[in-house]
């Protein structure tokens, strides 16, 4: 039999940003969550909506950190990709990059069927911070776009149902504690780029899951969806329920739509142009949400495709497709089960006398052609005949993805067919871990860095607790205790740990944060400052060649300066301790203090020492805060305070109505 999908190597070279280190600094505040909903909503909502809404949403980003190292200088870059193709499609995946799909290309017709972005540009929309626009994305873990955004993914040669070849993807999603898969293929003939997911609940207990593929298509796309009403998500945070709106509605803010599908009609959304072509994207019913996501046509949203894409490449919109019905939903895993679907993508035409018909007319045309181009017995015919082939073993490795998989199989020594997470993939960041896993002791740092990230589920908390009690174990204990919640005994861990550390400044940096969570602001501006100072004194002994520090540690002093003076700097700033504030930024790093977060801050600290000429003339200068969060107002806000001109276009990202 012929190979019927054909996967081969390539390099995709983009004018792109680096992505730099992650923040050494482990994430102890709550997370910073937009897409909560008003209390108000709860009450009128479906019962099954309202009680998947308060299932467990994600309340800390540990174990992870956040990753906010990028900027925003672009320079040509080679990106790894892995290319699926027959002869009606090809599909280009990045697997560094969350194995993402970058590109969907109908070969017979030449026409692109996402919005491929012509940039790689990190900015600060995930869980844990960097994401880019663009594609095809799996998202898994809890509301948002997903940790592993800008992750690699393990990637192998799989055999395929039909006798040709699969591309798996996988990983260990780490908030939830969560395996999962994504097999793509292409048969023989087919215009659809066939997805098979699965998610698997090694774990004794059930877990929340969430999951949604969201893909992206140019801006100009008519969304065509099978449904009458839909719950209307937008920047006011209210969830309420709307009729579909017209194709040609103007949506002046960011608005999310969540079509509400009737149960047993089939699951699918289009994206279709003016003459009718485009992309298709339907499924098995497991799968059973739908959604449109605009940015909007005010100001702040079109920064934002800016942003994201750079000037004039055009902006993009949102098919999205998810396991319940809204994205603040999270659906229960069941102890030791596992969740699948099959998804399948590719081109559809509709007649160009679409153009002017009513939403449901369109949608019964599509529907029309969707069921000659794929029927949907043929797709679950083709789930049928996939799920056996889940668990095949991989072949050739084409990518690796992070060892911490590979670290809780050691753990639990749990075998998981078709998803094999190697020993060999274990790295310097699982070897402590490692250590304590065997030996029942935390090693010490072989030499002087920043600390390395810490593992919070319980039963790594249980082996720390029963660890010799060095300082670096108790700083690691009270971050897994902070984790689950017994915040006094977190403190106290790093309290003890105080007095022995040879160094100081993450244990005050602990204790600052744990100060400004119960309001003591004086106090957290105070042990910021001491920590601050603490290490400046250890980057001075190493500027000094005084102790061991190879040259490969660099990066990452310099990313634990940023993020300590950065918090600092804020700290002190609302503590109105502008003269410590100043101290603390004379002491960074030219280079940090040329960033454009840095620039910012540098702007609040000048207007807090009285000098609101030179505040304003750091605006009129210009700058780029590359981590700027979705839906923050911080430069709006603080231009607000330097007087009532209107913010300038170059920093409108307001994502909300004016106030009036």
């Amino acid at each position: 039999m012929a190979i019927v999908t054909r996967i081969r190597r390539e390099v995709l070279t983009l004018p792109a940003a680096e992505l730099g280190p992650d923040n050494p600094l482990p994430p102890l505040r709550p997370l910073d969550e937009i897409h909560g909903v008003d209390p108000r909503d709860r009450d009128e909502l479906p019962a099954e909506m309202a009680r998947r809404l308060g299932n467990e949403p994600l309340r800390s980003l540990l174990p992870l950190r956040i990753r906010d190292g990028y900027g925003r200088t672009r320079a040509p870059r080679a990106l790894d990709a892995l290319v699926i193709e027959n002869d009606r499609l090809r599909a280009t995946v990045l697997p560094g990059l969350g194995g993402r799909v970058a590109s969907l290309v109908h070969l017979p017709t030449g026409r692109e069927l996402l919005y491929r972005n012509p940039v790689f540009q990190p900015a600060n929309l995930a869980l844990n911070g960097a994401w880019y626009a663009g594609g095809i994305e799996w998202n898994i873990g809890a509301t948002g776009h997903t940790t592993l955004s800008c992750a690699p993914l393990h990637a192998a040669r799989v055999a395929a149902p039909d006798g040709g070849e699969m591309l798996r993807l996988w990983e260990w999603e780490r908030l939830r504690d969560l395996p999962f898969q994504v097999d793509l293929w292409l048969p023989d003939g087919s215009d659809f780029l066939y997805v098979g997911v699965r998610v698997r609940n090694p774990h004794e207990h059930p877990v929340p899951l969430y999951w949604w593929s969201n893909t992206a298509v140019p801006e100009d796309r008519r969304v065509v969806v099978q449904a009458e009403e839909a719950w209307e998500f937008g920047p006011e945070r209210r969830l309420r329920r709307v009729p579909v709106p017209p194709y040609d509605t103007r949506h002046r803010h960011a608005t999310d739509y969540f079509y509400d599908l009737p149960d047993g009609r089939r699951r699918w959304i289009a994206a279709l142009d003016a003459a009718g072509h485009g992309l298709v994207q339907t499924s098995t019913d497991g799968l059973r949400g739908r959604k449109l996501f605009v940015w909007g046509s005010g100001p702040g949203g079109r920064r934002w495709q800016e942003w994201l894409g750079g000037p004039g490449t055009g902006g993009y919109r949102e098919i999205q497709a998810g396991l319940a019905r809204t994205q603040l939903e999270h659906v229960r895993l069941e102890e030791e089960s596992e969740a699948s679907w099959l998804e399948a993508y590719g081109p559809l035409s509709a007649s160009p006398d679409t153009a002017a018909a009513t939403v449901a007319a369109v949608a019964a045309v599509v529907a029309e052609r969707l069921e000659d181009a794929l029927p949907r017995t043929a797709l679950d015919a083709a789930y049928a005949a996939w799920q056996p082939y889940a668990d095949t073993a991989p072949g050739e490795i084409l990518a690796t993805g992070s060892g911490w998989g590979a670290l809780e199989v050691l753990r639990t020594d749990r075998k998981l067919p078709g998803t094999p997470f190697a020993e060999s993939t274990l790295g310097e960041e699982q070897a402590p871990w490692r250590e304590l896993l065997h030996t029942g002791t935390l090693p010490e740092p072989r030499r002087e860095r920043p600390p390395g990230p810490t593992l919070v589920a319980p039963h790594w908390r249980d082996m720390l607790e029963t660890a010799p009690a060095t300082p670096h174990t108790e700083y690691h204990l009270g971050v897994a205790q902070w984790h689950a919640g017994d915040r006094a005994q977190a403190v106290r861990s790093w309290e003890r740990a105080l007095r022995l550390a040879p160094s100081r400044w993450p244990l005050l940096r602990c204790l600052a944060v744990a100060d400004q969570e119960y309001g003591h602001h004086e106090r957290a501006a105070e042990r910021y400052a001491d920590a601050f100072d603490d290490l400046c004194r250890e980057l001075s002994h190493r500027l000094h060649g005084v102790g061991d520090t190879p040259s490969d540690d660099g990066e990452a002093w310099t990313a634990a300066a940023a993020a300590l003076g950065r918090e600092a700097l804020e700290a002190l700033l609302r503590a109105r301790r502008a003269a410590d504030a100043r101290t603390v930024w004379e002491a960074l790093p030219p280079a940090i203090r040329e960033r454009g977060r840095f620039r910012l801050l540098e702007a609040e600290l000048l207007l807090a020492e009285g000098r609101r000429a030179a505040a304003r003339a750091v605006f009129e200068d210009g700058f780029e805060v590359a981590d700027l969060r979705e839906g923050a107002d911080v430069v709006g806000r603080l231009w607000a305070r330097l007087g009532d001109e209107p913010l300038p276009a170059r920093y409108d990202f307001r994502m909300r109505p004016r106030n009036p």
